[in-house]
């Protein structure tokens, strides 16, 4: 997993499409120029096809409508990339600490259940 492709989306793989940059900002409802601008802001890096050409995962797509939230309510570009990746980062965090806590939960009821039969038939 890169910062530049999370998913780890493949240009050749149909299950992940890679979109242009005309076609991205077209389903973002933005400009080519905003995809340039939030590229810029180090919050999405385009995947390159074979003819170098720039191309948008679902994921970035993801990010980028986010971010195109916030600027439409007002948070300037450079602002509103970093609130989307502090909120990425987040919700990362939260993902780790549940499956810890869930591990240590399961750990916990087998410790539990094995000393809880040894002491019942003592």
């Amino acid at each position: 997993m890169t910062s530049d492709n999370p998913l780890n989306d493949r240009l050749d793989d149909d299950d992940y499409p890679a979109y242009s940059m005309g076609r991205a900002a077209e389903m973002l409802g933005a400009t080519p120029a905003f995809l340039r601008a939030i590229g810029e802001a180090r919050l999405i890096t385009p995947l390159r096809s074979e003819g170098g050409h720039r191309r948008y995962s679902r994921y970035q797509l993801r990010i980028a409508a986010r971010a195109r939230e916030l600027v439409d309510k007002g948070t300037p570009i450079e602002a509103a990339c970093r609130i989307v990746i502090l909120e990425d980062q987040l919700e990362e965090a939260q993902r780790i600490n549940a499956e810890y806590r869930r591990a240590a939960d399961e750990s916990a009821s087998r410790a539990g259940s094995s000393s809880g039969s040894a002491s019942g038939s003592a």
